[in-house]
C-alpha cells in the first residue's frame, strides 16, 4: 500500500528511541524525509546510526528540549531553512515519573505539565501556520492508554497526557478546513525502556519480580502480550498518510484490548 508520504517533511519528537524512534523509522522507510530530535545527542547519533544500518536511510538530527519554547522555534527554523517546510508532525516526550498522590507537590505536576502538555502546544503553535498556507497537514500526538483508562501509580501521566486530547481536539475542529487532520495515538503497554522503568518501580515497591510485573500486564491484556514498537510505528504511519485524510480528532488505542471503555 503506498502510504503517499514519500518525500514529505517529518519532525518525530523525542525520537531517539522507544515508540518516537520507531515512528521515524517507518516514517523513513516510507520514503518520508525524517527529521528526528532529542535531548541527548549521542542518543540521536546513535537512532541515527541504527535507522541508516536497518534501512540504508538517512535522517536529520537536531538536538532540542522540546520543553524549551525557545529551542523549539529555532529546531523549527531550521528545519523551514534546511527544508522549506513541515508536513508531518509527531509529537512526543518522556512520561512524567511513577507515583501516587503523596508521592508529588505542585511543582511535579508542573513539570509534568510542561513536558507532555505545553511541548505539544508549542510545537503545534510553530508547525500549524505553515501547514495552513500550504493546505495540507498530519499531526499526530502520542500520548498513552492512560488518557482512556487512568493507569494505577501514573497520577502525574494519567493527568497530564489527559489534558493533551483536550488540546488536540479542539485544534482538530478549528484546522480541518485547511487540510490538516489532528489524532492522537494511545499506546498501551509496548516494549520499550518506558515499560522497564515502570517495571523497576514495581520492584522497589515491594510488588513482586520483574517478572511478576510482566506476567501481571499481560493476564490484563486481552491479546495477552504487551505490544512492539514496529506494531505502533506502523499506525502511526498509516496516521499520517494520504489514505487517512478523512479521520481527524480521533484518539486510537493501540493496546492490544488493555483500555475496557466502548471509545
Amino acid at each position: 500500500m503506498d502510504l503517499g508520504i514519500n518525500g514529505k517533511i517529518a519532525l518525530v519528537t523525542a525520537a531517539s528511541k522507544g515508540l518516537g524512534k520507531a515512528v521515524a523509522s517507518q516514517l523513513a522507510s516510507e520514503g518520508a524525509n525524517v527529521i528526528i530530535c532529542s535531548r541527548s545527542l549521542e542518543s540521536l547519533q546513535k537512532a541515527k546510526s541504527d535507522i541508516f544500518e536497518k534501512l540504508n536511510k538517512d535522517v536529520t538530527t537536531i538536538s532540542c528540549d522540546v520543553t524549551n519554547e525557545e529551542q523549539i522555534k529555532h529546531m523549527i527554523n531550521s528545519i523551514i531553512q534546511d527544508f522549506g517546510t513541515i508536513d508531518i508532525l509527531v509529537t512526543n516526550a518522556g512520561g512524567p515519573p511513577a507515583g501516587g498522590f503523596g508521592d508529588f507537590n505542585v511543582e511535579d505536576y508542573r513539570k509534568a505539565v510542561e513536558l507532555n502538555l505545553l511541548s505539544t502546544i508549542s510545537l503545534c503553535k510553530k508547525a500549524v501556520p505553515i501547514m495552513q498556507k500550504q493546505k495540507w497537514g498530519r499531526i499526530v500526538m502520542m500520548t498513552s492508554v492512560s488518557v482512556m483508562q487512568p493507569i494505577d501509580n501514573l497520577i502525574l501521566s494519567n493527568t497530564a497526557r489527559t489534558a493533551v486530547i483536550g488540546f488536540m481536539k479542539s485544534l482538530s475542529n478549528e484546522v480541518a478546513k485547511d487540510g490538516i487532520t489532528v489524532n492522537s495515538i494511545c499506546p498501551g503497554y509496548t516494549k520499550t525502556q518506558r515499560v522497564d522503568k515502570l517495571a523497576k518501580a514495581f520492584t522497589d515497591r515491594g510488588k513482586g519480580t520483574i517478572e511478576d510485573f510482566y506476567k501481571k500486564l499481560e493476564a490484563d491484556i486481552p491479546m495477552k502480550r504487551i505490544g512492539t514498537p514496529f506494531e505502533f510505528g506502523q499506525t502511526v504511519a498509516f496516521m499520517v498518510s494520504e489514505g487517512a485524510g478523512y479521520i481527524t480528532g480521533v484518539s486510537l488505542k493501540v493496546d492490544g484490548g488493555f483500555a475496557k471503555g466502548l471509545f
